[in-house]
């Protein structure tokens, strides 16, 4: 009995919580299995766009490939392993070379090269018909704004009840009065009482007040979330967030982050107004009031968060403490520490060490201070640095003899097509389909290198002046600096700091240096 591995994908996580698409294609290929005789022995399920190949499941399928540990890969149809067709080339190259078998439940899968050259032109109609249905989608979308309508699926805000549908009074909002009334309480609180947003959410929760979603307990960051959002005023607005370009992401798209507020797209008459905008804009301007008077307190002070990476699992460290019981000196213990060491995050818990919070501080600040205070080994590296810079005209330039490759390979590959279609040799047409894919498979591969390179080069340009000012201002008053200002440096010169076992090594835009010595790797490093 061949052992199967069965991935079944739909593009969006309303597909997976309806459980339609995914449920109807796993009955297929479980159907496909017992008919065949096959032994599913694993199965993959995701929510992800098809035109990426970073996915969580299937990345995990991958793995499983490389170490052989199943016969056939079987999927519902081949569009569901991926939209994009040099992607598709890619993965079958994979399969084909540990020896695993591709199968779909409702095509079939020829392994020779010509129907390789036949799946990739399929994958290439399929990845037309997605682009298709984005600019549909986006059509629909402006559509129903133009008819006062609040498009997708993000209508339901605390405060309001939304109506679905496309009718006369349909797809627009109006106001839960059982929620509202707490809302108006939030402002009277703030604006009248004094009273933060820690004291709200503190009475919000001694009223044992249903949440947003009817579970869980009130939190701050909720509370500020509904008071800064302008529906509340009545004030609804689309297109209001983008994804940042960034095809090396996981999703394919980038970060999502917010737009300029003048490329917001307003839908008057969409939701009623809970409070004035002239409340509204006293509240906005009460919780920054507050915002900058908040201090943060010196103990528990992390200016490294985000900077240390595990040297052994490539996690980002986490900050943690630890309450010391004593009962003549009661204390917290601070310190950094791989998440993969919680059984919780990882199933393979990772063994690297945590540090103490303030001995990796001083370690790392020590060699932070040394390189500030030669002024030479900081204009070499900065001169380092805008030499790599300088090198981005050529990446782009290199990058559009990759592209013109590219698209004189997929011209080759539908001339390859049509041979085939009038008889040609069977055997030229599979030797000229895997020169191409081998060509194709090389070139994507430069491209992807190439456009990191830019983008670091780009980002780079772009931060070099405030980068040298901010190690200029910081040598001159270097003994004076505060944690926040040190946290600031580490973030301009995008800090790196390494913690392996045996050593811990420090880098960034700049070199700083090389790693620590092991003098520094002591047993008191991780009390």
């Amino acid at each position: 009995m061949k052992a199967t591995a069965v991935y079944c994908r739909v593009s969006t996580d309303n597909q997976e919580a309806e459980g339609t698409s995914l449920q109807t294609q796993m009955e297929a290929c479980l159907k496909y299995c017992h008919d065949k005789g096959y032994d599913s022995v694993h199965r993959f399920c995701e929510a992800y766009s098809g035109l990426t190949l970073e996915r969580p499941k299937l990345n995990e399928l991958r793995e499983m490939v490389r170490n052989e540990q199943f016969d056939i890969v079987l999927v519902y149809c081949l569009d569901r392993l991926s939209r994009d067709p040099t992607h598709g080339v890619i993965l079958t190259q994979e399969l084909e070379k540990h020896g695993v078998k591709l199968e779909a439940v409702i095509e079939d899968v020829d392994n020779t090269e010509l129907g390789k050259l036949i799946s990739y032109i399929r994958g290439f109609a399929s990845k037309l018909e997605a682009e298709k249905i984005r600019e549909r989608t986006m059509r629909g979308r402006r559509a129903r704004m133009a008819k006062g309508k609040i498009p997708g699926n993000r209508a339901k805000l605390f405060g309001f009840y939304y109506v679905p549908g496309k009718g006369e009074g349909q797809g627009i909002r109006y106001v839960n009065e059982d929620e509202a009334q707490w809302i108006r309480k939030w402002k009277d609180w703030l604006l009248y009482e004094e009273v933060g947003l820690e004291e709200i959410t503190r009475r919000m929760r001694s009223l044992t007040v249903s949440t947003c979603k009817g579970k869980g307990i009130w939190r701050e960051s909720t509370i500020r979330g509904i008071l800064t959002n302008p529906a509340i005023a009545g004030k609804t607005y689309a297109f209001v967030y983008a994804y940042e370009s960034n095809k090396s992401a996981k999703n394919g798209r980038g970060k999502l982050v917010r737009k300029p507020k003048e490329e917001w797209v307003e839908i008057p008459g969409a939701t009623p107004a809970i409070i004035s905008e002239v409340e509204f804009g006293a509240i906005q301007e009460k919780l920054a009031q507050n915002g900058s008077n908040r201090r943060r307190p010196s103990i528990g002070f992390y200016w490294l968060q985000s900077h240390v990476v595990c040297g052994l699992c490539g996690r980002r460290y986490r900050t943690k403490s630890q309450l010391v019981k004593s009962k003549s000196n009661p204390h917290y213990v601070y310190y950094y520490e791989c998440p993969c060491g919680n059984r919780m995050i990882s199933p393979n818990m990772c063994l690297n060490r945590r540090w103490n919070r303030d001995n990796l501080q001083n370690i790392v600040w020590e060699q932070l201070r040394a390189f500030l205070l030669k002024p030479e080994a900081v204009l070499a590296g900065v001169e380092v640095v805008r030499d790599n810079a300088s090198q981005e005209s050529y990446y782009r330039q290199e990058l559009r003899e990759v592209e013109r490759a590219l698209r004189k390979l997929d011209e080759e590959q539908l001339s390859l097509l049509q041979q085939a279609k009038k008889g040609f040799p069977e055997e030229l047409v599979e030797a000229d389909n895997k020169r191409i894919n081998g060509s194709r498979t090389s070139l994507m591969q430069r491209k992807a290198d190439l456009e990191d390179k830019m983008a670091q080069a780009a980002q780079t340009v772009d931060n070099m002046a405030s980068i040298e000012k901010f190690c200029e201002l910081t040598s001159r008053n270097i003994d004076i600096l505060t944690d926040e200002d040190r946290k600031l440096l580490a973030k301009a010169l995008d800090l790196k700091v390494r913690i392996e076992p045996q050593k811990v090594s420090i880098d960034g835009i700049i070199p700083i240096s090389d790693n620590m010595s092991c003098d520094y790797l002591t047993p008191r490093c991780s009390e």
